[in-house]
């Protein structure tokens, strides 16, 4: 959906404009009328109306080759009917407004100026050069130049003000996507936890427990009901274990470690890089942490192979005293740290801010060491459990 607060603005001056030409067109038909009714005056009159009617879809969509072609017809007419009808001389104030409108760079103030000097010639030739002649063109020019520049800011500040909302907009949309996949990942891997330490656990438990019945009493009367007991309880277990293994993430269902191992050795393949994995089994974190890390560590890798142009990344996963840290660094080219995010917020850009919004959702810690020239270290820390 466009937000566009200030369109009404502008369809009024639009509006305003417009008809202000129509009511200056017919004070011109009411002066020939009146006077010596002449049909020249008239024809020129109707041709400038027509011509102003059949370009006002090319005034709507600003600065264009076709643009310039209407104006300059539009000028050519008025000019031609300013000298037989001195009372035409006023359309040139809604012509000022077209000309910066339309024409691109200073042609438009340049025809301002050029139109408000025929202005005067023509008011000299009908009447003489006077004070009133000469002041009138001049301040209306001022005035258009004007009002033309503060349209013209108020016109690139909405422009702005849409593309700020536009890019809120998909910022949003993108963290309400990104909280609903958190949502579920976390959703599911409890469930994951909930089966393993209760269903799973409890149908081990009962088959061990058969199994010892088994051996107990090999040849009693219901070994057959028992073994057969110990065989559905072994495939309960198998049933819930591969639940369990659909509930996780498919990237994580060796673990963290070997998630990041496998990334690293698909992505090093692929870009033709040497990536170095350091990963301690002692790191133990929730699902929702461990599949925050891993998309960080992809966008790392990501950012490297777009930006950095580096010959060798290290990528290092240690536990910590109350959860665990990831450290990605690379020996590529770098950037500056301390302006990165802040550029990276006026833009379509989406990598650090998404490690980072993803950090901060788990409540973790997230540092960017770079400089150009010296490579790049990113490192996360995120609370959880270690054994």
């Amino acid at each position: 959906m466009t937000h566009r607060p200030l369109a009404p603005v502008f369809a009024g001056l639009r509006a305003g404009l417009h008809a202000l030409f129509g009511g200056l067109l017919a004070l011109v038909v009411a002066r020939v009328l009146l006077t010596d009714g002449s049909v020249l005056a008239l024809v020129l009159a109707g041709a400038l109306g027509a011509v102003y009617l059949a370009g006002l879809w090319i005034a709507r969509a600003g600065r264009s080759r076709r643009g310039v072609v209407w104006v300059a017809a539009l000028t050519v007419v008025w000019a031609a009917l300013v000298w037989l009808v001195p009372e035409a001389a006023y359309l040139v104030f809604p012509l000022f407004f077209l000309y910066l409108h339309v024409l691109p760079g200073v042609a438009g103030p340049v025809a301002v100026v050029g139109a408000t000097a025929l202005t005067i010639a023509a008011f000299a030739v009908h009447g003489g050069l006077t004070v009133g002649g000469v002041v009138g063109p001049v301040v209306g020019a001022g005035v258009a130049l004007l009002i033309g520049l503060g349209y013209g800011a108020l016109e690139r500040r909405a422009a702005e003000r849409e593309a700020l909302m536009a890019e809120l907009l998909a910022t949003r949309d993108r963290l309400a996507a990104a909280e609903r996949e958190q949502g579920t990942l976390a959703e599911r891997a409890r469930l994951a936890r909930e089966l393993h330490d209760t269903v799973a656990q409890g149908l081990s438990s009962i088959q061990m427990l058969l199994h010892a019945a088994e051996r107990a009493d090999a040849d009693g009367p219901g070994i057959d009901h028992v073994r057969l007991a110990r065989q559905t309880a072994a495939d309960g277990l198998a049933e819930t274990r591969r639940f369990i293994r659909e509930l996780s993430p498919p990237s994580l269902d060796r673990g963290l470690g070997s998630a990041l191992e496998r990334l690293a050795a698909g992505w090093g393949t692929r870009e033709g890089i040497d990536v170095e994995v350091e990963v301690d089994a002692a790191v133990s974190l929730p699902m929702d942490a461990q599949t925050a890390l891993l998309r960080i560590a992809q966008g790392a890798l990501a950012n490297v192979a777009q930006h950095a142009g580096a010959r060798r990344v290290s990528m290092r996963l240690v536990p910590q005293s109350s959860g665990a840290r990831l450290t990605i660094s690379d020996d590529g080219a770098g950037f500056d740290a301390s302006g990165a995010e802040a550029a990276a917020a006026g833009t379509d850009s989406f990598g650090l801010r998404a490690m980072r919004e993803r950090v901060d959702q788990l409540d973790g810690v997230l540092e960017v060491d770079s400089a150009p020239g010296v490579g790049s270290t990113i490192t996360v820390v995120l609370p959880g459990a270690t054994s």
